[in-house]
């Protein structure tokens, strides 16, 4: 006899698919709006439904197993085409202009379009927090993702905190007189906290220079960016210097009805690829 089709719960793969990427339960529950108790009794389930162990559980990581290895890269394929299905009967894909801070896009900007799926065309723009809040002030864009720099403009989705640090590559060592920094050009909120910083920390402060351009593009033995930026490691307390603040990552948006959905996606690649806070 031929054995039944064991079927599998969609959203319990989804769930799989996150735990596996964020290697958390806690931040895969904050992916899916949901709790950390319900994103552990759907990995249950599925794995029951399996009869095989997908995750590894210790108190401080969460590893996959070799059968959860080996069933990821198929889970990601069930819940693309769980989507596309789906999209099979939805209106006709919405046309969306979204902004996303450059701080926050880098070389994970693929994988973020990727996510993004079908049921909209999106418009991506990438810039700095100012220009885009201006657009989007003035209706050419539809939703931004930016950072949040001071209480100036208050409202908004906090979607997580953004961690900055300084990064250099590994053996670099700080030249004699003024620091070399890779940054933004003026006008920059990070380029401004970051030299504040430096010179707030010890009498007379921190001098520094610029590099031209982005601390993304750099060359990273050249100058210290205040984030990653290629094969680069943090250095700041190895250099003595001091550290950086946090900031909240905010989502503006009047998007609704067949766009929702896509944006959805957009926010929850963001809040897997985010680095930890």
């Amino acid at each position: 006899m031929v054995e039944a089709m064991r079927s599998l719960d969609p959203d319990a793969v989804h769930a799989f698919v996150l735990v596996a990427e964020l290697r958390s339960f806690t931040r895969a529950a904050r992916v899916l709006n949901s709790s950390q108790a319900a994103v552990s009794l759907k990995l249950r389930r599925l794995e029951d439904r399996l009869g095989q162990r997908l995750l590894e559980r210790t108190p401080r990581a969460v590893r996959l197993s070799a059968a959860g290895a080996a069933f990821l890269d198929q889970a990601r394929l069930l819940v693309e085409a769980h989507r596309r299905a789906l999209a099979v009967f939805e209106r006709p894909a919405a046309r969306l202009g979204i902004g996303l801070s450059h701080h926050i896009v880098g070389a994970e900007l693929p994988g973020l379009l990727a996510r993004l799926g079908g049921g909209a065309v999106v418009d991506l723009r990438v810039g700095g927090t100012r220009d885009l809040l201006d657009r989007y002030d003035a209706g050419e864009l539809d939703a931004v993702v930016v950072l949040r720099h001071d209480e100036s403009r208050r409202g908004g989705e906090v979607l997580l905190q953004e961690g900055f640090a300084w990064f250099a590559a590994p053996g670099f060592a700080a030249p004699p007189g003024p620091l070399p920094l890779a940054t933004q050009p003026e006008p920059c909120h990070l380029r401004a906290m970051a030299v504040g910083r430096l010179q707030a920390a010890g009498p007379g402060g921190r001098p520094c220079r610029h590099g031209v351009g982005s601390g993304r593009r750099r060359r990273p033995g050249s100058a210290l960016p205040p984030w990653p930026a290629g094969d680069t490691e943090e250095a700041g307390a190895r250099l003595g210097l001091p550290p950086l603040p946090m900031r909240d990552l905010v989502l503006h948006s009047r998007i609704g009805g067949a766009g929702a959905e896509a944006l959805r996606r957009l926010v929850e690649a963001i809040r897997a690829t985010a680095r930890p806070g």
